[in-house]
């Protein structure tokens, strides 16, 4: 879904004051790229403390993601057209507002609203980062600070778990949740004091004046919201008719999206999504990659945070622990993506992707034929850290492969579908994910569970989630081979005129 095209040109201002602003600038954005891994080692705590349904622990999840993945697509047309440091602002301060309001939350639909509202402003200001690096910086420089953002992905995602683990160890199951979520508000504070006085205003952009497509934006959010509620409460329903008509009423307003946004087209104004992109068949096998990798990527430790304390009875602490190895993987591999992606081009996505599936079939493994109450982080360690140097491998590199499939005229627009389809896989994926761990969770009922039962049981469900979440790696691995086998051998970025990619919201 088209984000805009960043800004031609930069804001001349001295070298020193451009880095300190875009160190602003990443401020606000660690705050959203650690919500989205923080929060898997607090379910178990908030499925406890205010009784939460295992709807809603995919609601948390899911929510943020959709949100945030369909506010992607206005926000950049509002910072082009009213400047990017005041969407960001304004943005930041309903992110801040929004966590006070889940760490208050007293109910589900409490929680489950704010998270919405939370990813929804993350969404807004978080697309700024990427066009400041465009108007702050040219050429080498620019390179070396999408450099900078790729570490700043890895080094949020691994301390978002471990964060969250300390902050439940130190407040307790009940209260510590809450201040998961009450963390952004000193972060917050500064970061939207140091916008106000260290970030310079970008230019505005008159081609920005055509709007949003907001029949297509309410057309694709109501198809996708359509089909992901009956997802996401249809195990814990039993299956009502109503959620096979609801799955089936978001198929036919997509296909009403599809016919909406040709008529947008036709009539000469900007679409939500141009149409022509999917003319390419081989950018059409790159979204699906999107959609498919983060739909697997996203839900490995929604399983494993699950098992770990709500079956396994281990803290939330030991939880964040588990996904060290995964996380440091993740970093290593971006470390090395770029320069991989130059040398053998297309080849280091299939390496990326192959050793993601292999990782997840081999925690599928573990899961499977260890006991569950004999499970520790040392199991599960090869395979994640397997996992994590794949991901690495493939996450920073990915997009310019995808964007390689079009016109280099349509990269900006090719990146904003990209970005947003990402968004909408991680949602897609918890919510599948979470109706198989929920759907496959049974203990006995002639007696009362014992602790043993308790640990087989999530060990079972745990190991039929991952499963499919591997199943989703592979698909991922196989569309692989619809990209070009090679970009720009100057590589490091995407073409001109591409957005990079958003934050991955990392396990």
């Amino acid at each position: 879904m088209t984000a805009s095209a960043p800004a031609m040109g930069t804001i001349q201002v001295a070298p020193r004051r451009a880095w300190i602003a875009f160190a602003v600038i990443l401020l606000g954005a660690v705050m959203s790229l650690i919500d989205a891994t923080i929060v898997n080692v607090a379910l178990p705590s908030i499925r406890t403390s205010i009784d939460a349904s295992e709807a809603t622990l995919s609601w948390i999840i899911s929510g943020y993601a959709l949100a945030f993945g369909l506010a992607l697509i206005p926000a950049g047309r509002l910072g082009d057209r009213f400047g990017h440091k005041w969407v960001f602002f304004s943005g930041l301060v309903l992110f801040v507002v929004a966590s006070i309001t889940c760490g208050l939350s007293q109910t589900d639909a409490q929680l489950v609203v704010s998270r919405v509202v939370q990813g929804l402003a993350g969404g807004i200001y978080l697309p700024a980062v990427s066009a400041y690096i465009q108007l702050l910086f040219s050429g080498r420089v620019r390179g070396r600070a999408f450099a900078v953002f790729g570490a700043v992905l890895g080094v949020s995602s691994a301390i978002g778990p471990v964060l969250g683990g300390l902050l439940i160890q130190a407040f307790g199951d009940d209260q510590g949740w809450r201040y998961v979520f009450f963390v952004n508000l000193p972060i917050g504070i500064v970061a939207l004091i140091a916008t106000v006085a260290l970030v310079p205003n970008s230019p505005k952009q008159a081609s920005a004046a055509s709007g949003v497509d907001v029949v297509g934006l309410l057309l694709v959010t109501a198809a996708l919201s359509a089909i992901l509620v009956p997802l996401i409460e249809g195990q814990d329903l039993g299956w009502p008719v109503w959620t096979y008509l609801s799955i089936a009423g978001g198929v036919v307003l997509l296909a009403l999206f599809g016919l909406w946004e040709r008529g947008v087209a036709a009539r000469g104004r900007s679409p939500l999504v141009p149409p022509h992109l999917f003319s390419h068949a081989a950018f059409t096998g790159g979204t699906l990659l999107a959609l498919v990798y983060f739909a697997a990527f996203v839900s490995i430790f929604f399983s494993i945070s699950l098992l770990w304390q709500s079956g396994l009875g281990h803290t939330a602490l030991e939880s964040g622990l588990v996904s060290i190895p995964f996380a440091l993987g993740s970093i290593v591999g971006a470390s090395q993506s770029t320069r991989l992606a130059v040398a053998i081009g297309r080849r280091v996505l299939v390496l990326g992707s192959g050793m993601v599936a292999l990782g997840l079939l081999g925690v599928w493994l573990v899961l499977r034929f260890v006991p569950s109450p004999d499970l520790t982080n040392w199991d599960l360690l090869g395979p994640l850290l397997v996992a994590g140097v794949g991901s690495g491998f493939f996450i920073a590199p990915n997009v310019q492969f995808i964007v390689a499939t079009v016109d280099p005229s349509e990269a900006g627009a090719a990146s904003g579908v990209i970005s947003t389809m990402q968004r909408i896989g991680s949602a897609i994926g918890i919510a599948v994910i979470g109706s198989v761990f929920f759907g496959t969770l049974s203990f006995p009922s002639d007696r009362r569970p014992t602790s043993t039962d308790v640990a087989n049981a999530f060990g079972t469900s745990a190991a039929s989630a991952l499963l499919v979440s591997a199943a989703f790696a592979v698909v991922a691995f196989l569309l692989v081979f619809t990209l070009p086998k090679q970009v720009g051998r100057r590589g490091g970025g995407a073409p001109e005129g591409a957005k990079q990619p958003e934050a991955a919201p990392a396990a």
